[in-house]
């Protein structure tokens, strides 16, 4: 069985002690690629980090794109520095994650718009694939990826995915794929579960979005690329269907996206 972590944070503190060997149990887990999602001020070395744990890892790939918390920070040098580590690595695969948070309102709203609407265009510029972050702005989120994203060639993904059914439906009609984290295990999270069953098979992408959302039975622990085999096996039971039809389908919908081949 194989697994790909779609979304994960590896490069980050959390992971400093034991990088090697979170790496290698999400290896013996089955997961045969993880995409580490660069985050942080983009005038520092962040975004760096997370392009230099890639480029160590063979099965590790990144993404560079300002958060909407950080997105007061975003100018024409961070574009550039950011665009710079595209071009400098191949292992750069995506841009994000970008979009709105109106939970935290690290940013001003009206700014967290304005640079979620420039980055998705210097993704365009780029080619590269979009990695959405959306928290309490279902609305706005949708109106923007619709008006931004209606191109030939677009490829997004609507990570972590937090909303309604409607949500779902509607990025899925710009033609986004859904991804899941541990969250969808909650207890509480029934409204995620109906959002998963309007999902089809083959729009589905699964992810840990570690060291947060730890996927249960392992809530209250760091969590790690491995642990994406529980989200997988729950969403199995969720779709009434054996694990091994989640991993192929989940890791074939990521392969596809991005157009990449599993190294041998």
């Amino acid at each position: 069985m194989t697994l790909i972590d779609s979304h994960c944070h590896i490069d980050g503190e959390a992971f400093d002690g034991d990088r090697d060997d979170v790496v290698q149990r999400a290896r013996d887990a089955g997961v045969a690629a993880m995409l580490n999602i660069g985050t942080g001020n983009p005038h520092t070395d962040d975004f760096r980090r997370a392009v230099a744990v890639a480029e160590r890892y063979d099965n590790v790939y990144a993404s560079v794109g300002v958060h909407p918390h950080d997105a007061k920070l975003y100018d024409d040098t961070a574009e550039q520095h950011l665009i710079e580590l595209v071009r400098s690595s191949p292992k750069v695969i995506a841009w994000g994650e970008v979009g709105l948070d109106y939970y935290y309102d690290h940013s001003p709203r009206d700014v967290q718009r304005d640079v979620f609407r420039r980055q998705i265009r210097t993704a365009r510029k780029l080619d590269l694939p979009i990695i959405i972050h959306s928290r309490d702005a279902d609305d706005e989120t949708v109106e923007i990826l619709t008006e931004e994203c209606s191109y030939e060639g677009f490829r997004g993904i609507m990570h972590c995915f937090g909303g309604t059914p409607e949500m779902a439906k509607a990025l899925m009609d710009v033609g986004f794929l859904i991804s899941f984290a541990g969250n969808v295990t909650f207890k509480k999270a029934e409204n995620l579960r109906d959002a998963a069953r309007v999902v089809p098979l083959d729009r589905l992408l699964v992810e840990t979005d570690c060291p947060f959302l730890t996927p249960v039975p392992f809530r209250g622990k760091r969590n790690e690329p491995s642990f994406v085999v529980h989200t997988a096996n729950f969403l199995a039971d969720l779709y009434g269907v054996e694990i091994e039809t989640i991993a192929e389908n989940t890791t074939r919908n990521f392969l596809n996206f991005f157009r990449l081949e599993l190294a041998t």
